[in-house]
């Protein structure tokens, strides 16, 4: 069983409850949305056959107990779930990032879901899947990048709406150059919203640098 990957790559986790933490990336090539912030699109098309025990071999030269899989999106090619798993046998802390608009229902369980959902300024927000909801459980994080205040409210009604905090974890994260961090902390203070807000410290590290 084979995936397209455009990079395996070590650093530093910049997102979710893990931030921090050194952990290897696998980047898996091609994805269905064109989110107008994307910072990845270099990962749409190309990169290598790798084998899921070629995969293995590599990770393991990082010495590091966690493991992301990303994309692009990564649940657009099948042969990802069996990755997910053989990562999860090998004894790595997995974490999964995915866009949402495609089903989580056959991600192993042991895996921590990262579900990227999608806001009005992102341009894909018709490409939600909120039946994924259902499949959440509390070790899992919901994330909302947020463009604006408008894409904020927005977020806010579909926490609401969907009863989000007593599903998962939630994140709010300002988009990058587009929203100040400090206007969304005051929005997040203001309405006393149970949500983490989350600077992308990759980017504070290295930038825009591609592998990081």
């Amino acid at each position: 069983m084979r995936l397209r990957i455009t990079e395996i790559f070590h650093s530093i986790q910049g997102e979710t409850s893990r931030v921090g933490l050194p952990t290897a990336f696998i980047r898996l090539t091609g994805c269905p949305l064109r989110c107008v912030y994307c910072d990845t699109a270099y990962a749409f098309q190309g990169g290598a056959w790798w084998t899921i025990d070629d995969v293995l071999s590599e990770i393991k030269k990082y010495q590091t107990p966690y493991v992301t899989v990303t994309g692009g999106e990564p649940l657009a090619q099948k042969a990802s779930i069996e990755l997910l798993k053989k990562l999860c046998d090998a004894n790595y802390h997995v974490s999964l990032e995915t866009s949402g608009a495609l089903s989580v229902s056959e991600v192993d369980e042991r895996v921590k879901k990262i579900i990227d959902v999608k806001t009005p300024d992102s341009k894909e927000v018709q490409r939600n899947l909120f039946e994924n909801f259902k499949y959440l459980s509390p070790q899992d994080e919901i994330k909302f990048v947020i463009c604006s205040r408008e894409d904020y409210v927005w977020a806010k009604d579909v926490i609401l709406g969907h009863d989000l905090k007593s599903k998962a974890s939630l994140l709010f994260s300002p988009s990058y150059k587009q929203l100040s961090p400090r206007d969304l902390a005051e929005w997040i203070l203001e309405d006393h919203l149970p949500v983490r807000i989350q600077i992308q410290l990759h980017k504070v590290l290295w930038g825009e640098e591609p592998g990081r």
